[in-house]
């Protein structure tokens, strides 16, 4: 069931946010107004319902990657994988050219793991239960919740960046070192139970206009950690050896004309442990 917003023309001032009710009604008229409500992920199938497959796909893309590039990997995703059992017969081959450009591949090989785990275990159905959706590899608590409440609109409580910037900008924003224990009875308290999915959408989008506003809020977080530099990291020489594979299978010395770095035969190594690529003969490939 949609929310039914009120009739306020604009949401309340942050000064007026005085209780649970006042913020939610701020989170509400906020989405309302300001709501990304087109992003595909958040539009039902032709049966009016949310695939938490397609779900799946969109949280593990959403991790550590802006929505405006995911929204086109995400629907070129499904176009080749519309399903559990396309991405589970698919080689890891195939779902890492299609993921390129996303970054942090290994989430590909864990998606396509994940697909095949469901067609296998579940015969091809997504388990619908926190403990089934964890045991899926790359699939922890917060985004087993996400799926849970996206997918089946389950009133489950889960955090992830967005969200902690709201909850410690609304009511912890005099503290540091937050822990998550602290905020989880403060997001459990403000979660209708009646409109879990829209619930999050709202909270998703009113943290990314915080943190276009006011800042980063998270780093008052315990968890927060300062994002790398990508520029001449391992990371980057990772997406460079990936790119480079997929026009085909290379010998060490002609990944070496192509990418010039004392680090790659280590990041050969790491990616060829990690099972992303395979090693035969001198020659490098992606893993079929």
């Amino acid at each position: 069931m949609s929310r039914q917003y009120t009739a306020t023309p604009k949401y309340i001032k942050l000064e007026d946010v005085t209780d649970q009710n006042s913020f939610q009604k701020l989170v509400w008229d906020y989405y309302r107004d300001q709501g990304r409500h087109d992003l595909p992920w958040r539009l039902p199938n032709k049966q009016g319902e949310f695939d938490p497959y397609c779900i799946m796909v969109s949280e593990i893309m959403l991790q550590q990657t802006q929505v405006a590039r995911v929204v086109p990997k995400y629907q070129k995703f499904l176009e080749a994988f519309p399903n559990v059992e396309t991405l589970a017969r698919a080689p890891l081959a195939d779902v890492l050219k299609l993921w390129n450009g996303l970054g942090y591949n290994r989430r590909a090989k864990f998606l396509w793991q994940a697909a095949g785990f469901v067609a296998r275990k579940h015969n091809g159905k997504m388990p619908d239960t926190l403990t089934e959706l964890i045991s899926l590899p790359g699939i922890g608590p917060n985004t087993a919740g996400a799926i849970l409440a996206y997918a089946f609109n389950r009133p489950v409580v889960f955090i992830e960046t967005n969200i902690r910037t709201v909850f410690i900008h609304h009511f912890l924003s005099d503290q540091s070192g937050v822990d998550d224990r602290t905020l989880l009875p403060i997001i459990q308290e403000a979660l209708p139970q009646d409109a879990p999915r829209e619930w999050y959408w709202a909270l998703m989008d009113y943290g990314t206009h915080i943190k276009q506003t006011v800042g980063n809020v998270s780093r008052a977080s315990k968890t927060y950690t300062k994002q790398s530099t990508f520029q001449g990291s391992r990371r980057q020489i990772r997406g460079q050896v990936l790119r480079t594979l997929i026009a085909g299978p290379m010998t060490a010395a002609d990944l070496t004309r192509q990418i010039n770095d004392e680090r790659l035969l280590e990041v050969l190594q790491s990616l060829t442990s990690e099972g992303l690529i395979a090693a035969f003969d001198g020659t490098y490939a992606l893993s079929a």
